[in-house]
């Protein structure tokens, strides 16, 4: 019978490295997760020496970085099954949880989830998952390939968790910090939807009156004769223009707003177009807020779950989406790294806040930095709130004014083109 060696966490947290006798690898794994084992490898062995891991196998590092990983997606592709995207991470990780809150390891409740789960893309999910992880991987090694749903910073907390004994207690704080954002991003969207609404309905209203009910009436004023006052004829002027070259100049918007989110795609695009918003009223104060709470909530989960100074702070750094406040975060973290405290290293970016800086130089003073980070996190989310309830009441307004005033210009504009123009008559 094949003999493997493997290497494990018993309930203790201990790591246990020993060989036993098993019909297939699969086997292995399952008669050492009988054991209360958490498998981090196993390998075959042949004339008592560790045989070469085979292709596709999760223990050797060509199925987790070299072509395996290739070749298991894209035969995951052939499957015809939906394909995984990062939207169903949240709900992986609601599922697990509860399953290992009931006392089942990772792998078995993988192993239920891709049998019991009825929406295809996390049954594809989960399913691909269990075959990497019979095979020996642990949960973070098979997640690295599924780059399109789990991204490296959570594969970290993941693997961190696992080292640690506390995956489940990790994957409950990863489920707040994803729920957080999922309503951050709902807030931001049904904030920004009722001015978004408003402008489009005026828009239409307006391109209405311009190019079907304002004709009409130019007909009507004309046939009456005499001379029309100088607002009737700019509104009418308006009307022909909108008529006569509406058209061109709504193809040269699209195609000029194509064209510029093109230009934004690029490096050199999203440094300027970042760089011009940081200057722009009520929008820069708003990236400000932003980052800070992205900073902060980052950085606070990713150290509460473990994770050295460093790789917490590139990968914080790359969450960032502002490419100017991405690029000073980048020398700050050179300078933290190089011994420098972190509320001085951020305050020469120059854009955080004087009252964050106190918070983090108290939280370092003290070995408190982790909950100075999450109560800012805390207070940053309020101010993006009230930022965007505030951002909503001027839009909503500022249209609201602009479509009174035109519709009070259009009226005074026909009105006073009856009183000329019957006046004429007298």
């Amino acid at each position: 019978m094949p003999r493997f060696s493997y290497k494990a966490l018993d309930r203790s947290g201990s790591s246990v490295a020993d060989v036993l006798e098993a019909p297939s690898r699969r086997d292995a794994v399952r008669i050492l997760a009988a054991r209360g084992l958490r498998v981090s490898g196993v390998s075959e062995q042949s004339g008592g020496s560790p045989a070469k891991p085979k292709k596709g196998s999760a223990g050797g590092r060509s199925a987790r970085q070299g072509s395996a990983p290739a070749a298991r997606r894209f035969s995951f592709r052939r499957r015809g099954a939906a394909q995984p995207t990062s939207r169903d991470k949240l709900p992986f990780f609601e599922a697990l949880h509860d399953l290992m809150s009931s006392g089942l390891s990772a792998g078995e409740s993988v192993r239920l989830l891709s049998v019991r789960i009825k929406e295809p893309k996390l049954r594809a999910l989960c399913a691909g998952l269990w075959e990497r992880l019979s095979e020996g991987a642990t949960l973070s090694r098979a997640m690295i390939d599924f780059p399109a749903v789990f991204d490296q910073a959570t594969i970290n907390l993941i693997n961190a968790g696992e080292a640690t004994g506390s995956l489940n207690e990790t994957v409950n704080r990863l489920i707040g910090h994803f729920t957080e954002q999922r309503e951050m991003k709902r807030q931001l969207l049904s904030e920004l939807a009722y001015p978004v609404f408003m402008m489009v309905v005026s828009a239409g209203v307006v391109i209405f009156f311009l190019v079907f009910l304002l004709p009409r009436l130019q007909v009507l004023l004309r046939s009456l004769g005499g001379r029309l006052p100088v607002s009737t004829q700019i509104l009418v002027s308006t009307s022909n223009f909108a008529i006569n070259y509406g058209p061109f100049l709504l193809i040269g918007l699209v195609v000029g707003l194509i064209l510029f989110w093109q230009w934004r795609g690029t490096e050199a695009g999203r440094a300027a177009t970042d760089r011009m918003m940081l200057r722009v009223p009520m929008i820069g104060p708003f990236a400000i807020a932003q980052t800070v709470f992205s900073f902060s909530q980052n950085l606070g989960v990713l150290l509460e779950n473990g994770i050295t100074t460093a790789e917490a702070l590139r990968m914080t750094e790359r969450q960032i989406g502002n490419h100017e406040h991405r690029d000073k975060i980048n020398k700050a973290t050179d300078r933290i790294l190089e011994g420098e405290a972190l509320s001085l290293a951020l305050q020469r970016t120059g854009f955080f806040p004087d009252l964050v800086l106190d918070r983090l130089a108290v939280g370092e003073n003290t070995g408190n930095v982790v909950p100075s980070l999450k109560d800012i996190a805390v207070n940053y989310r309020k101010i993006i709130s009230r930022q965007l309830k505030t951002f909503t009441r001027i839009i909503s307004s500022g249209v609201l004014t602009l479509v009174f005033v035109f519709v009070g210009f259009i009226a005074f504009s026909i009105v006073s083109a009856v009183f000329q123009l019957s006046a004429s008559f007298r």
